[in-house]
């Protein structure tokens, strides 16, 4: 396992593009603590994101992992070039000559999403507990390493949707198709939503039952938006007569979702390459 997840990382940082999508990922991330200093003072307003609590332990954890959980389609591009490259360059055929199988190719690169996720969990760990440790007006060791589901979440969530992301290089075999059918097949679930929401489930809460199966929104509903909790929304919330009733928490039946289709992504990933003539 340890020389396959080598060869694809050699692959990826040999690759120009796809080193520099990954450096930019890595880097964007860290853009997180930029948010610190945002301030504006304009006369009796005055806003200081930071003092809004957003650091504070344990709240940081759901924040960090939800704004970093918008940017994993920088390395989504990572994944679907892989494989896009592997047919362009010939390196596909050339390592099933070589003596690589069909499963160990696709074990290669699923070594290589868990990789990526894991390696996005520990900065998101690192990056928040600096941050929190710097801002957080509680730092008791019981409350800092509260709430750590968040990582697990962010963890799985990526994973999900990087074997999604596989699945579809695999199938379309051009990054910028691929891209484009996961955009689409988004928009496509999106609609679904809308119409058993507010419109043949208006009333009830058949339609998040229903839509929690499908793949992307399953990955979405693992870590909901967490400016909603913060002190300074709920008064206000209040004051206008808003009542927020929103679980914050992380499902575990979200995580069963997810990690089902993970296995089926990977599952179809292999079935696809291994009946396909290349």
């Amino acid at each position: 396992m340890k020389r396959l997840l080598s060869i694809e990382l050699q692959k990826i940082w040999l690759n120009k593009a796809s080193r520099v999508l990954t450096l930019t990922y890595f880097i964007l991330l860290s853009f997180i603590a930029l948010i610190a200093s945002i301030k504006f003072d304009l006369g009796i307003f005055k806003f200081h994101l930071a003092e809004m609590g957003i650091f504070n332990f344990p709240f940081i954890w759901h924040f960090n992992t939800f704004i970093a959980a918008i940017l994993k389609l920088f390395l989504a591009i990572v994944i679907v070039s892989m494989m896009a490259n592997e047919y362009s360059y010939g390196t596909l055929k050339q390592n099933l000559i070589d003596g690589m199988s069909k499963k160990e190719f696709i074990l290669s690169k699923f070594l290589t999403v868990v990789a990526f996720a894991f390696l996005s969990t520990v900065f998101i760990f690192i990056l928040s507990l600096i941050l929190g440790y710097g801002f957080s007006s509680y730092t008791e060791i019981g409350i800092v390493f509260s709430n750590l589901e968040y990582l697990l979440a962010f963890f799985v969530k990526l994973v999900g949707f990087f074997s999604f992301c596989l699945f579809l290089g695999i199938l379309v075999k051009r990054s910028a198709f691929a891209l484009g059918f996961l955009f689409v097949w988004n928009i496509i679930e999106g609609i679904i939503k809308g119409i058993l929401t507010f419109k043949i489930f208006p009333e009830s809460k058949i339609a998040s039952q229903i839509t929690q199966f499908f793949p992307l929104e399953s990955m979405s509903n693992l870590i909901v938006e967490p400016f909603t909790r913060l002190s300074i929304v709920k008064t206000i919330g209040n004051q206008i007569g808003v009542e927020n009733s929103k679980d914050y928490g992380v499902p575990f039946s979200g995580l069963l979702i997810v990690l089902f289709w993970t296995f089926i992504f990977i599952y179809l990933s292999h079935r696809l390459l291994k009946n396909r003539d290349l």
